[in-house]
């Protein structure tokens, strides 16, 4: 796991409990794309007490605010984390072991603006990740 960054928490709503901070924490110390599930897993392994529909509650909070990027898997699986840019960007995710880096897109950004208006459409959003294996996993 990676160091948690030392950005303040955001505030979820009218007010930020400890249930949440508790959810943003584990986010922050996991540096892969995770399951609800396994999020919930992490907090029990801590102690945590939160309730599973409170950390989906959470995680959809933070997703609405931008706060954590989120994956939206073939097999209908969402995955969550912990946002490190502000800005928008695309990943490079290990199949195998998860890893995960945030990557600028210029050309993904260039490309779909073009396709869009190439097809009569206004851009209103994208999403573009690429999965494969790190090189440590390839090795």
């Amino acid at each position: 796991m990676s160091p948690r960054s030392d950005s303040p928490i955001p505030k979820l709503g009218q007010r930020s409990t400890r249930q949440r901070a508790a959810v943003i924490e584990v986010l922050r110390d996991i540096d892969t794309f995770s399951s609800a599930k396994e999020i919930h897993q992490a907090l029990t392994e801590r102690e945590a007490k939160v309730g599973l529909t409170t950390v989906y509650r959470t995680l959809q909070s933070l997703a609405d605010i931008d706060a954590v990027d989120v994956l939206h898997m073939s097999g209908g699986e969402t995955l969550y984390r912990h946002c490190e840019s502000d800005h928008h960007h695309h990943h490079l995710v290990c199949t195998k072991c998860g890893t995960t880096v945030e990557i600028a897109g210029n050309e993904v950004e260039t490309w779909a603006d073009k396709v869009a208006k190439d097809h009569g459409f206004q851009l209103v959003g994208h999403t573009a990740e690429i999965f494969g294996l790190c090189k440590n996993c390839a090795a």
